[in-house]
């Protein structure tokens, strides 16, 4: 048996080279509220495969790793309710307990990259958690160890931003900034942070992505950093108001470790209302537009898997 199935036809679209744009399914699981989870998730595929690309959405079924969801297995996932949050480093827990996994961004990654996968759509990548230097998202380190461009509203809103430039400096991992000079903030299209790599093109960061995996030979991944798109984006001082009284709330609760992202951005959207929602699923999708776009324009460069 694979220690990683394939489903058919992700399979044979990258053996034909043509693009495949990989998925997370954390957010079906756990990011988003049913029943708009579900909806979002078929309605990514549906975006991406109108694009040009095949979807393959990524998950664990009853102790597998999945690297491509059947629907009634996103549905499963998104409905269940017993679904191990799984980082790269759970994958081999679920697997050994036969249990389901929703993957996050590394986990999203590691199955991507190990299926020849070389573009992951997401919304808001991990990084370093506020006032704790030290708590950081497998998300940086793994995207460090594969060559995958991950595609994502920069990272999430509750997070360290400077820091999490800087993690992501240290860790030969650069941002591309599509669209934008500036570090996207999740639900705020900027952070005030500026970026020293920005292109106007998908086929701009194809290219470049390409002289860094085959010409330099230089294996870590490529962040793709897209702003969430301008109608449905938040000011990002009503977005740093409530995030702030979060994780005020989080301390006096104690609530930390892998709990707290979900928690904190579960308490956002009660302060700020259902326009967390509508943003989150408008920057998924732009997301995996993006993500499809960028994955024509690799197998366009190059036939052959880029890596």
């Amino acid at each position: 048996m694979e220690v990683i199935s394939v489903r058919d036809d992700v399979r044979a679209a990258l053996a034909d080279g043509r693009p495949v744009v990989a998925l997370e399914s954390s957010v079906i699981a756990h990011g988003l509220p049913a029943p708009v989870n579900l909806s979002v998730a078929h309605s990514l595929e549906q975006l991406v495969r109108e694009v040009g690309a095949i979807p393959a959405t990524i998950g664990v079924i009853a102790g597998r790793v999945r690297v491509g969801l059947e629907p009634d297995e996103i549905e499963r996932i998104g409905t269940s309710g017993q679904v191990l949050k799984c980082a790269a480093g759970d994958l081999g827990w679920a697997m050994a307990r036969g249990a389901d996994g929703a993957t996050t961004v590394s986990a999203t990654v590691f199955a991507a990259a190990s299926a020849g996968i070389d573009v992951v759509a997401t919304g808001g990548i991990g990084g370093v958690h506020r006032g704790d230097a030290g708590d950081v998202s497998a998300d940086l380190p793994t995207l460090a160890q594969h060559p995958v461009a991950v595609v994502a509203a920069g990272a999430k809103s509750i997070l360290d931003l400077p820091r999490t430039l800087e993690a992501l400096e240290t860790l030969g991992v650069p941002v591309v900034g599509l669209h934008t000079r500036e570090f996207p903030a999740f639900y705020a299209r900027g952070s005030g942070l500026p970026l020293d790599k920005y292109a106007e093109e998908p086929q701009d960061i194809a290219r470049f992505c390409l002289i860094r995996w085959r010409q330099l030979a230089q294996q870590g991944g490529v962040l793709v950093a897209c702003p969430c798109p301008e109608e449905q984006a938040l000011e990002p001082a009503e977005v740093e108001a409530a995030t702030t009284r979060a994780l005020h709330d989080a301390a006096a609760q104690g609530v930390s470790g892998k709990p707290l992202t979900p928690w904190l951005l579960a308490a956002i959207t009660e302060t700020l209302g259902p326009r967390t929602v509508t943003a989150n699923h408008a920057l998924l999708l732009n997301n995996a537009r993006v993500g499809a776009h960028l994955a024509g324009a690799l197998r366009k460069l190059s036939p052959a898997r880029s890596h």
